[in-house]
């Protein structure tokens, strides 16, 4: 196995702030902090900072249903359409 550190939990709390809130690319994260971008992806997913609320797993949900709605309208759309001819 690789390396194990314990990264203090304020500095977790931060690195997720910056990451979601600030806008502040995975990779620069990484760098500034000295944390692999894989361990603050890992955060992000499990929701370290916000465990109410996983906001990854809550937009990807969200982009698929988006989707099944473009599908049902581009349906009824076509339907209407050769209703019409």
């Amino acid at each position: 196995m690789g390396n194990f550190r314990v990264i203090d939990p304020a500095v977790k709390a931060e690195v997720i702030e910056q990451v979601r809130n600030n806008g502040m690319p995975v990779s620069e994260a990484a760098t500034k902090y000295g944390i692999t971008s894989r361990t603050i992806y890992s955060w992000l997913r499990k929701g370290v900072v916000n465990s109410d609320r996983n906001i990854i797993l809550e937009n990807n949900r969200l982009k698929k249903e988006l989707e099944i709605a473009y599908r049902i309208i581009g349906r009824f759309t076509a339907d209407a359409q050769r209703s019409k001819n």
